[in-house]
């Protein structure tokens, strides 16, 4: 079922790695896969739902121990990964370029951490080499008019797969979309915020109803 195939998708890409590792077996993966490829065949859409910016979540020195912070808000920085990767806090917009060293002691064992909604990206493109993807984002929507271009591309089927962030949750209307994932659904609920279950629910919820609208 197309449930089923997302719970397996999820499972492979929520794993340490992201992929098909040996978390997922052989013939879960070629169940998941070969059942996405006969929706992409049938011409329907897919939303999947990161609420989780850049690349990688943070980075951190392998001698000293010490995670790379703004420095102006005392939170890790996130990796971006542009032209020429970037760390960047998603507090205050703070940037910079991703150093070679470590700036507490020097050394060059740097290690990024966890992963975002561009690895998402980069990983099902591998997997769905046929897919159109298009991501929905405040990194991809920063250009004038770049919001309702990507969404509007998305509406005239100029892609199969909507990649987004809680932007893609609210208030849209595509016919052909039928299969909604939401990867890491549970990772909402761990923030020090008393209302975060409730507020997990009600993008999900949001989310889900984008699916089965004509």
């Amino acid at each position: 079922t197309k449930v089923m195939t997302m719970l397996l998708i999820m499972e492979a890409i929520d794993s340490g790695k992201i992929g098909w590792d040996d978390t997922v077996t052989a013939s879960e993966t070629a169940a998941a896969k070969g059942g996405s490829q006969v929706y992409l065949e049938a011409g329907e859409q897919t939303i999947l739902l990161m609420n989780r910016r850049g690349y990688r979540r943070f980075v951190s020195c392998m001698d000293c121990g010490e995670v790379i912070r703004c420095p102006h808000c005392s939170v890790s920085m996130t990796l971006h990964n542009t032209a020429r990767q970037k760390l960047s806090c998603h507090y205050c917009g703070y940037a910079e370029a991703m150093p070679d060293t470590c700036p507490h002691c020097g050394s060059k064992h740097l290690v990024a951490h966890g992963f975002g909604i561009q690895q998402l990206e980069e990983e099902l493109s591998k997997i769905f080499p046929t897919a159109r993807l298009l991501r929905l984002d405040s990194d991809t929507t920063g250009g004038k008019d770049s919001h309702d271009e990507i969404l509007s591309a998305f509406r005239n089927h100029e892609a199969d797969i909507l990649i987004g962030t809680q932007m893609v949750a609210k208030g849209h209307n595509f016919p052909l979309v039928t299969l909604v994932g939401i990867v890491m659904a549970d990772s909402a609920l761990y923030l020090s915020d008393y209302r975060a279950p409730e507020h997990t629910f009600s993008l999900l919820t949001q989310v889900i109803g984008r699916a089965g609208r004509r």
